[in-house]
């Protein structure tokens, strides 16, 4: 059960337009926007701020996706880590890949741009944030600034969504519970205080 109630959909109808954008590239509307719905101008704000991250044409979006879910596996949020799961295959990241996803740094479905992008996600979630120079050393070797810049800012939303619900205990819609759990399930993810 959630923490706050979350709006519903026809209670934010002037925020229709987003949610329909939002529907299309994640085949549904996260509930923790509806609940962000209580304050319009924070629902407002992370519209904008996670349309500008997630869309970033500097980095592939299924290196996205695995970014946001290394670093949400590490803050433990099983919603967020559902919710990673099924956009990385939305976006074309293979079962395999993705359940291999923790073993980046052995397995050879990954190759060294992407083991540096996730080593710094994995470590900067850490609390505390244990990055370190070194972390940046090894991104400029595959990445520009604003690249680098790009693969910072994922992290750094995921933050504040593994936070927000966890906190929250946000319900976990259908379409991420049913390809997250299934991707997940080796690593013995169920669904918990989440569930739908």
């Amino acid at each position: 059960m959630p923490n706050v109630a979350a709006k519903s959909r026809e209670e934010l109808a002037q925020y229709e337009g987003a949610f329909q954008l939002v529907e299309a590239s994640m085949g549904f509307v996260p509930r923790s926007l509806f609940t962000m719905g209580h304050r319009p101008e924070l629902l407002e704000a992370f519209l904008g701020l996670a349309a500008t991250v997630q869309t970033t044409d500097q980095l592939s979006p299924g290196l996205v996706q695995l970014i946001a879910h290394i670093a949400s596996t590490v803050a433990g949020c099983q919603y967020c880590q559902a919710h990673t799961a099924a956009h990385a295959a939305r976006n074309g990241v293979e079962e395999e890949k993705l359940a291999r996803a923790w073993e980046f740094e052995t397995s050879d479905l990954f190759d060294d741009a992407e083991r540096a992008a996730l080593r710094l996600a994995r470590d900067s979630s850490i609390t505390p944030n244990a990055s370190t120079a070194d972390h940046f050393s090894d991104l400029r070797k595959h990445y520009s600034e604003r690249q680098i810049v790009d693969v910072v800012a994922v992290i750094s939303l995921f933050g504040f969504l593994n936070r927000w619900n966890d906190t929250m205990a946000t319900e976990l819609e259908d379409e991420p519970a049913a390809m997250g759990s299934k991707v997940l399930a080796e690593r013995g993810w169920q669904i918990g205080k989440h569930s739908g």
